[in-house]
């Protein structure tokens, strides 16, 4: 599978090598992130109406492989300093990700609040879980990514700039982080 992105990864650098314009360029990134700002792809994140310096830190750290995951880094390795903010500017615009279209759990949808009022995610990424500067939106991103992310900041082998992320999961169990990422997901 990594084989395979990886392979995918290339050829959209190769197609997008001769791309003019911001929709152009970007069209390689959406084929994968969604192109109305949700993604429909496995551990993929939604990109749609992600905080401007959030992007620019990710896709620089991508850049750098301070962020090591190598389809990403391959594609914003030929990236400028000038083409990471027109990037990172255009995904700001791009439509927020929406919540699937059921209610979600009653249980699970309380259980979720109560760790994030608990935990105060709703401090750092607002109370809408929008997100504000280089802190993400969270709301709406798709649920395996989100638990994914969340298990990875937990066991420290995702390291983010700082670590804030790892101090707040640490309390918060395996069960708690399904609850966690299926409230968000599904958040109204």
């Amino acid at each position: 599978m990594r084989k395979t992105i990886t392979m995918l990864a290339f050829a959209l650098i190769a197609a997008s090598a001769n791309a003019e314009t911001i929709e152009q360029r970007i069209a390689p990134c959406l084929a994968c992130h969604g192109e109305k700002g949700q993604s429909e792809t496995e551990n993929t994140p939604s990109l749609g109406a992600q905080q401007a310096p959030y992007a620019l830190i990710q896709l620089f750290m991508f850049r750098e492989k301070l962020r090591v995951f190598e389809p990403m880094n391959e594609m914003a390795k030929p990236l400028t300093d000038d083409d990471l903010r027109l990037f990172s500017d255009f995904i700001a615009k791009m439509p927020k990700p929406v919540a699937p279209g059921e209610n979600g759990d009653p249980a699970r949808m309380q259980r979720g609040q109560a760790l994030v009022q608990q935990h105060r995610c709703d401090t750092c990424h607002n109370p809408d879980l929008s997100g504000k500067e280089n802190v993400p939106r969270i709301a709406n991103q798709r649920e395996d990514y989100l638990a994914k992310t969340l298990a990875e900041y937990k066991d420290n082998s995702r390291h983010g700039y700082d670590a804030s992320m790892a101090d707040v999961m640490a309390p918060i169990s395996v069960a708690q982080i399904a609850d966690l990422a299926y409230y968000i997901a599904h958040m109204r």
